[in-house]
């Protein structure tokens, strides 16, 4: 890895298809799997509008849980789960309420969790599955 790759904490990012992007979109699917294996309905993954994107969208019972994944493969950067803050958890919510309005959904209560997946060279996937954030 060169100096500028090491620097760049959005190397993966800005690349389709780059080492980031394959970890995010990795994580995404492992994330939908796990949840589903619990009892969660998958209804919609990558959904975007001009406010952004949801990673997942499921149902847990009459719930509806909009889950932000966030993947790593260290933890030099901070836990998977400091990635979220209560700004980031704001936006989830108000793209919450987007998705609703756009769908034929109508549920009785709106949660958002965040899956942080960690994935270390050598070890078993490590998931932290935070319920109700923000």
């Amino acid at each position: 890895m060169t100096e500028t790759e090491a620097g760049s904490h959005d190397a993966g990012r800005t690349r389709p298809g780059g080492r980031r992007a394959r970890l995010g979109a990795y994580g995404e699917s492992y994330a939908a799997g796990y949840l589903v294996q619990r009892g969660m309905v998958l209804l919609d993954r990558n959904w975007r509008c001009e406010m952004g994107e949801i990673d997942l969208v499921l149902r847990e019972g009459p719930v509806l849980v909009v889950c932000e994944v966030k993947t790593r493969s260290s933890t030099r950067f901070g836990s998977t789960i400091e990635a979220v803050d209560e700004q980031k958890a704001a936006r989830l919510r108000r793209l919450a309420a987007r998705w609703v309005a756009t769908h034929d959904e109508h549920p009785p209560e709106i949660r958002i969790d965040v899956l942080g997946l960690l994935l270390e060279p050598g070890r078993e996937p490590r998931v932290d599955h935070v319920r109700g954030v923000g």
